[in-house]
């Protein structure tokens, strides 16, 4: 039987928007509604929360979520990556004789997944072979037909950033679907995520979600947005 973890990450040191982890939204902070989210799936052995910030360990601890370590400094700010805090867990729990199959990683500031897309991502990512899951919406604007700017001051002037695409004309409606990571869910077969040290090396499958469910939090317009579809929701 195979043995699953989810990952939270949650560091305090967010540089775009100030502790957004632990910005309210209806009442509770961001990350724990994904505890709780988590949590109430019923489809993990583990529910971690990474964090240095002893205030937002304190909150997960809270809220239902081990946090079996507090994360080296080094690991919450540039460049470290999710998937260096991920290797970081997965040495933590096996140097403790604590092992997983797969992890899922699950961001505080994406808080409109609904707990049916952790199970059903869980589903497809087992009947797909189990090596790796994004979850992805359907990008706003086509990147064929994207700019870059080549320049400067005076000289500066617009330049296809895809001159090859044979989309780089089309009209945005016209262009074949894109699709883009929205930050919500990752599932990572845990043998493959150690040996390749990533996961983008591996099959990656895609798991769909709307729009609505697919806003991410890094800035204070979007947690701005964020309030907003809540009471509307509401």
């Amino acid at each position: 039987m195979t043995k699953s973890i989810c990952l939270i990450p949650a560091k305090g040191a967010s540089t775009r928007l100030p502790n957004k982890n632990k910005l309210p939204l209806d009442g509770k902070p961001l990350v724990t509604i994904a505890i709780e989210k988590a949590l109430k799936s019923a489809i993990f052995d583990e529910v971690c929360v990474s964090t240095e910030d002893l205030e937002l360990s304190e909150m997960a601890k809270n809220a239902g979520a081990s946090v079996p370590f507090i994360r080296p400094e080094s690991l919450s700010h540039d460049p470290a990556t999710i998937v260096d805090v991920m290797l970081h867990a997965i040495a933590y729990y096996e140097q403790n004789n604590c092992y997983f199959d797969d992890i899922t990683v699950l961001l505080p500031t994406s808080p409109f997944v609904d707990i049916e897309d952790i199970i059903k991502a869980h589903e497809v990512f087992n009947n797909a072979g189990r090596n790796a899951l994004l979850s992805v919406t359907e990008a706003e604007f086509p990147p064929y037909n994207a700019w870059l700017t080549r320049g400067e001051g005076k000289e500066k002037k617009l330049a296809p950033c895809f001159p090859d695409s044979p989309f780089k004309n089309t009209k945005s409606t016209e262009c074949p679907v894109s699709y883009r990571s929205n930050g919500a869910i990752l599932i990572v077969n845990v043998a493959g995520l150690k040996s390749g040290k990533g996961y983008k090396h591996m099959d990656i499958v895609p798991y769909i979600m709307p729009a609505e469910r697919s806003l991410d939090i890094d800035v204070q317009l979007e947690y701005e947005f964020a309030k907003f579809l809540t009471e509307y929701k509401k």
